[in-house]
């Protein structure tokens, strides 16, 4: 069965659905968006399952539909998408949790080659949310905050997570949501660091971190642990799993990728502020700023790591994409039931059992970034 099949997004329209065939080209297929700072990229994911059994299935994520700040500042918009999966038995787009979208395609002929491509277009434009305003009327319901205060296996509140947040908010003298964010994010960067051998962004899990005695990790660690310790004092935060699909306009080498990202996955993070609403932060980069803008590294005081310190409290640059929200689901379809840590990865299974989605030379899936006009 040929499977090529173009969606189109908006913010102002649901997902339309498949429709029978592919358009030649992506350009001028949506409304892009208007206004000052927007940027757009074609984002390609490739996945071939050179393991051909007659079972195949891979999940995919897709690009989050919109993504809006503080003050209701559209920040990130899927403009389309299109897939092309020949001899795929199913290819559909799937919505999970915390309105993830992922393709999902499953192959059951040995005969046919397995693979589909994946084309995302992506408009963004930088994100801040301004700290020295006074506060606005930005309050968002207790219904909808309750889910970003909850625990999690991988993010519990209790235990030494929640005795680690009681004490970093009460040596700080901190009373507002803004100031228990302020504390957690400082503590973070003054005392855990970047472990360079753990494989992709890790696991997030922060119980382990707290008690692994060197407090190291990657960004779904140190981003994910700022999200357990807000949530432990109260404050609604959440992950927010993406990749990078540009270099930094602001020079840094270490917080960008452009080309070939097949390995430039990023979590990042934000919380929830009364009168400011989601705040981004980003804890974890400026300690990969601290490990690999220089082959020697560069100590807290460099001018470098303050000005990422200052900035990624309350800023995000956008040379970088989100997918979703979602911890720990379970993938539809999929053999092994248990949940995943996050979605931020192709997935993929076949007859003899689960890829590994952190190994993209063994698994084979390639994602590139273009550019393009805006």
């Amino acid at each position: 069965m040929q499977r090529r099949h173009f969606l189109q997004m908006s913010t102002t329209t649901p997902l339309l659905g498949m429709l029978g065939a592919a358009l030649p080209s992506l350009a001028g297929a949506a409304p892009r968006p208007a206004g000052e700072g927007w940027r757009a990229y074609d984002v390609t994911t490739h996945v071939d399952l050179s393991e051909r059994t007659g079972l195949g299935r891979v999940w995919v994520p897709l690009p989050a539909r919109q993504l809006v700040g503080s003050g209701g500042v559209e920040y990130q918009r899927l403009v389309d998408t299109r897939f092309d999966a020949p001899g795929a038995s199913l290819a559909k787009v799937v919505r999970g949790p915390a309105d993830t979208q992922m393709l999902v395609v499953e192959w059951t002929d040995p005969k046919v080659q397995q693979q589909v491509t994946l084309v995302n277009r992506v408009a963004l434009r930088d994100r801040a949310t301004d700290l020295g305003v006074e506060s606005r009327p930005v309050n968002a319901s207790a219904a909808d905050l309750r889910p970003w205060l909850r625990a999690t296996a991988l993010k519990p509140t209790d235990g030494i997570v929640g005795d680690t947040a009681r004490k970093i908010t009460a040596d700080a003298g901190a009373h507002t949501d803004m100031e228990r964010a302020k504390a957690i994010y400082d503590w973070i960067v003054a005392n855990c660091h970047r472990e360079g051998s753990v494989r992709g962004c890790g696991t997030g899990d922060v119980k382990f971190v707290l008690t692994s005695g060197n407090l190291g990790g990657k960004c779904a660690d140190l981003n994910g642990l700022f999200v357990a310790l807000a949530r432990a004092s109260g404050v609604p935060a959440r992950d927010v799993y993406g990749v990078r699909v540009d270099d930094s306009a602001h020079g840094y080498k270490s917080m960008g990728k452009s080309g070939d990202i097949s390995k430039a996955q990023h979590c990042r993070a934000e919380f929830y502020a009364r009168g400011y609403g989601w705040v981004p932060v980003d804890p974890a980069d400026v300690r990969k700023v601290m490990l690999e803008e220089t082959k020697e590294g560069l100590p807290a005081t460099d001018a470098r790591v303050r000005a990422a310190n200052a900035m990624l409290f309350g800023a995000w640059e956008m040379n970088w994409m989100g997918y979703n929200h979602a911890d720990e689901m379970r993938l539809p379809g999929a053999r092994q039931q248990g949940p995943i840590g996050f979605l931020m990865y192709p997935n993929g299974e076949t007859a003899n059992g689960r890829l590994d989605s952190l190994d993209p030379t063994t698994f084979r899936y390639s994602i590139g970034s273009t550019r393009v006009a805006a």
